[in-house]
């Protein structure tokens, strides 16, 4: 399967790289890399560029989570999206692999894979991830839950259902009622892990 990624980036320059070189080492090598960047004022579109990334650029005042993934949707050629957070890196070099696989039935429009913390994180979102990403895949899961910090979408699902540009947050769970009101599925890959590299206070 060949995919787009589509990273969303403000002033990463400390994290990107490690993302970036983990997407080098995976299975799947057939990837089209777009940074979509809303006004970093470091060197984050330059480590992209190093590793081949497309830029779209995003006016800062003009950002919220739907436009800038719907950017990067628009830019994608390829059939699937793979939606990453810059400050989170791969596990294993099957990442890509795992979050595409499901989509191998017809009627899955949506994917996302296990998030964990990192020795910095606060115990509090170690319970998080723990409660949210459980180490059992579930391939047609009940609920609307999803996030595009790690997750795969339809490339014409995208084009047909844009993000909510209006919400400030959530738009990946909006996503995903959209899809399941459409009658399709959304899968859960715990085998698809990223490090979500994100200081949260308790």
């Amino acid at each position: 399967m060949n995919c787009s990624i589509v990273i969303r980036a403000y002033n990463e320059e400390k994290h990107i790289g490690r993302l970036l070189e983990g997407i080098r080492q995976q299975t799947v090598k057939d990837v089209e890399i777009i940074l979509v960047d809303s006004g970093s004022t470091d060197r984050t579109a330059l480590v992209a560029e190093s590793f081949g990334a497309r830029i779209v650029s995003i006016p800062s005042a003009e950002f919220t989570f739907g436009r800038s993934l719907n950017f990067g949707v628009q830019a994608a050629t390829r059939e699937f999206v793979v939606i990453a957070s810059a400050h989170v890196y791969p596990v294993y070099p099957d990442w890509i692999e795992s979050l595409l696989n499901p989509f191998e039935d017809e009627q899955v429009a949506l994917t996302y894979g296990k998030q964990r913390g990192y020795d910095g994180s606060q115990y509090s979102e170690h319970q998080i991830f723990h409660q949210w990403y459980p180490d059992e895949s579930k391939l047609n899961q009940e609920t609307v839950f999803c996030n595009n910090a790690n997750a795969a979408i339809r490339k014409n699902l995208g084009d047909k259902n844009p993000y909510d540009e209006t919400l400030t947050g959530l738009e990946d769970l909006a996503w995903g009622k959209w899809a399941k009101e459409q009658g399709y599925k959304i899968s859960y890959v715990a085998e698809a892990e990223i490090v979500h590299i994100h200081n949260e206070t308790p």
